[in-house]
């Protein structure tokens, strides 16, 4: 198989433009923006402080065209220090607005992603795991504290007016108890949707219907 000239052209071409359709053309264009108001920041200061080059001079010409700002008037720096702070605001301005703007993209893929396959949204939305470095607690001192939290009896600050709602209720008759079997729970979590929003636990029902009853 011989590959020609023109071809490899083609394919060079094709992989440039897919690694730049990576980047939005708008984030580029505001980044181009303030690449070159920072380059225009840096020969102002070049300027401010001294530096009379050719190539510097004709620049902070260029920054005054269309004004009545002149290199030879004797509140120049003060012009200088405006014009600087200008430009500062409107990079400033500029970086807000591509927050702003990856936000809205970002919120809007999300979107639509949620509508297309809510399994692979909700997956990269799941932050990676990190370990601890810390010593693992031993059985024993796990146990201990949990029964310390549930099993240590408790004195209830119990007013008088426990009695009167007690009195109250006296006479109503009680529901009859409800038990809940492993078979009923299952059958809920199996007919619940995987990736909706989890509960206080965090976890989705497509994890919850992964444990063996």
């Amino acid at each position: 198989m011989f590959i020609t000239k023109e071809s490899a052209k083609l394919s060079t071409a094709g992989l440039a433009t897919g690694l730049n359709s990576a980047i939005p053309a708008w984030r580029i264009r505001i980044e181009e923006r303030i690449a070159k108001a920072r380059a225009l920041i840096g020969r102002l200061i070049c300027f401010r402080s001294g530096n009379t080059r050719p190539r510097i001079v004709r620049t902070v010409r260029m920054a005054f065209a269309g004004t009545n700002v002149s290199l030879s008037q004797p509140d120049i720096m003060q012009k200088l220090t405006e014009r600087i702070d200008d430009l500062k605001q409107r990079i400033a301005a500029w970086g807000k607005r591509i927050r702003r703007y990856t936000e809205r993209s970002t919120r809007f893929n999300q979107n639509r992603l949620f509508q297309s396959d809510q399994k692979r949204l909700y997956k990269s939305l799941e932050r990676p795991i990190v370990s601890g470095t810390g010593p693992v607690p031993n059985q024993a001192d796990t146990v201990a504290f949990w029964r310390s939290l549930w099993s240590e009896p408790v004195n209830h600050n119990e007013g008088p007016w426990t009695e009167v709602e007690a009195s109250q209720c006296a006479g109503i008759t009680p529901m009859d108890p409800v038990i809940i079997t492993p078979d009923d729970v299952a059958e809920a979590v199996r007919r619940a949707l995987n990736w909706k929003s989890p509960g206080l636990d965090g976890l989705h029902h497509y994890w919850l219907k992964g444990f063996m009853v």
